[in-house]
């Protein structure tokens, strides 16, 4: 018999008849847009009967390029009802790049904002999706109900890019049936239903948010969408809506916390589940966070954009979850870790139902990173406990040798950010003549700290093997974000090389 493949396109549907609120969009937090489940499958079906009738067809492709709002979650979902290929665009992304992702992967068309359009290159066909005028979005939909397009095994649901933190950025071919598989299991891991509200701040091109997305709609829950992260914007947000579900990478989470005028005197029992991801939490973040949200259970989580966050999860037979682990193997995946000294620390390699089927006319890319076997190597290192929790070690191209010992970076900012003066802490390489290179440590102080750099060397020269301590601490009064709210890794190593530079020059004038 054969499969039957679920079109992801269709998550939510079976709620159209439901008054359940699907999406409060507050890209205009002064004029929030309330649209429920039947509006909101209305207006996808609309948006696939729009290009069929322009004349798109299966596995043509279109690009969604705009800021978090309503109009990128009907142009996304309704193209794939219609079988057309959405292909996430990142806002932020330079207007070269843009040009190179259009011409890459052959856009039949764009939807983007009426700002965003001048990035295009010249003759591309766009629709403004923030324009009541005949080149928007109102007029290029198509009232009407509609039969979506049956993928098949490996049809294309999506293209998701990656960071392209080393070159160009690699496009994700990701299927209906992989992401289908993918928002299922991520759901029912974290027990979405319509009871649920998460509040979602980080850019839906990327696959933290779209994922968050996908749970939403999966349990028929509501999402309360902001346009981008900003603290203050976030947390009367979660004063007003009252989410049951917050989620953000630690830096989100530390910036929240800062905002106690906003915070003091709420009860913020509500909260049912907080999820960080994207680097590892320290102690203090965590106490702090569990603080604030006295109900809520936090999890860390694990997930890459080609095997998607469907990988770790709650323990099956209800085993709490250890504070710094990043869960337990969903069922369904098969993992190794290899190049460690045992079994149990090592690169992490993936086989799993929710891997993409490869990188966008990249065959050379896609066979470095999926062997004849359909094992991915994801290139973060990690380690497994006696009980089979995994944790999060560092990225394997973030970790770097001094005097030849490995150093992870993760490992020594978590020592670091237990330090009470300190707020958070991040550690790069920085060239030294002898050792290769040596830590340099760049570190937010908690306010009105008088901690000094000599404090923290022996902090962590009490905590950790001595070649991990920071040859140099450097006060920042906030890091670098890259555009996904991750902290900006390479923008710190260029200045401590930019630093030891200046200190040879110094000891040379």
């Amino acid at each position: 018999m054969t499969e039957t493949i679920p079109n992801l396109g269709c998550i939510g549907r079976n709620f159209q008849t439901s008054g359940q609120l699907a999406v409060i969009d507050l890209w205009d937090p002064q004029n929030p847009r309330v649209v429920d489940y039947p509006a909101y499958n209305a207006s996808c079906d609309s948006v696939a009967r729009g290009l069929l009738e322009r004349g798109l067809r299966p596995g043509d492709r279109i690009g969604v390029y705009c800021s978090n709002r309503l109009e990128f979650l009907e142009v996304f979902y309704g193209a794939m009802r219609a079988g057309i290929v959405p292909v996430m665009m990142g806002i932020l992304q330079p207007r070269d790049t843009i040009g190179w992702i259009v011409e890459q992967t052959d856009l039949r068309l764009v939807f983007c904002e009426r700002t965003l359009a001048v990035n295009l290159p010249s003759n591309t066909p766009a629709v403004i999706v923030d324009s009541d005028d005949t080149d928007g979005l109102t007029a290029f939909k198509r009232p009407g109900p509609f039969e979506p397009f049956v993928p098949e095994y490996d049809s294309t649901a999506f293209i998701a890019y990656t960071s392209g933190s080393t070159g160009r950025p690699k496009g994700a071919l990701l299927s209906h049936r992989a992401h289908s598989w993918v928002a299922k299991t991520i759901s029912q891991d974290r027990d979405f239903s319509p009871a649920d509200t998460m509040i979602v701040a980080a850019p839906l091109y990327h696959k933290h948010a779209m994922n968050s997305i996908k749970c939403v709609l999966y349990g028929g829950s509501t999402v309360v969408l902001l346009r981008k992260f900003e603290a203050k914007t976030y947390v009367s947000a979660v004063n007003r809506y009252r989410p049951t579900i917050v989620s953000g990478v630690p830096t989100i989470f530390a910036m929240i916390l800062q905002q106690r005028e906003l915070l003091e005197g709420n009860d913020y029992s509500f909260v049912r589940l907080a999820t960080m991801g994207g680097a590892p939490a320290s102690d203090q973040l965590i106490d702090s966070v569990a603080e604030l949200f006295p109900n809520a259970k936090i999890n860390l989580i694990f997930g890459i954009t080609e095997t998607s966050a469907a990988l770790f999860g709650n323990h099956r037979g209800g085993l709490a979850r250890p504070r710094h682990s990043i869960g337990y193997p969903v069922a369904g995946n098969e993992f190794r870790l290899v190049g460690g000294d045992s079994d149990t620390f090592g690169t992490l390699l993936v086989r799993s139902p929710g891997l993409m089927s490869g990188y966008l006319n990249n065959p050379e890319e896609t066979a470095k990173r999926i062997d004849a076997d359909g094992w991915y190597n994801t290139g973060d290192i990690l380690r497994r406990d006696e009980q089979g929790w995994y944790y999060f070690v560092g990225r394997s191209d973030d970790m770097f040798t001094s005097s030849g010992h490995n150093i992870y970076p993760a490992e020594v900012e978590l020592v670091l950010e237990r330090h009470a003066d300190i707020e958070q802490a991040v550690v790069v390489p920085a060239p030294h003549e002898l050792k290769h290179t040596v830590p340099y440590a760049f570190v937010v102080k908690r306010i009105g700290s008088l901690v000094s750099q000599r404090d923290i060397q022996d902090h962590v020269l009490r905590n950790a093997p001595p070649y991990q301590y920071p040859r140099k601490v450097v006060f920042l009064e906030k890091l670098p974000m890259t555009n996904v709210g991750k902290i900006d890794r390479r923008a710190l190593e260029a200045e401590a090389r930019r630093l030891t530079e200046e200190e040879k020059l110094g000891e040379n004038a």
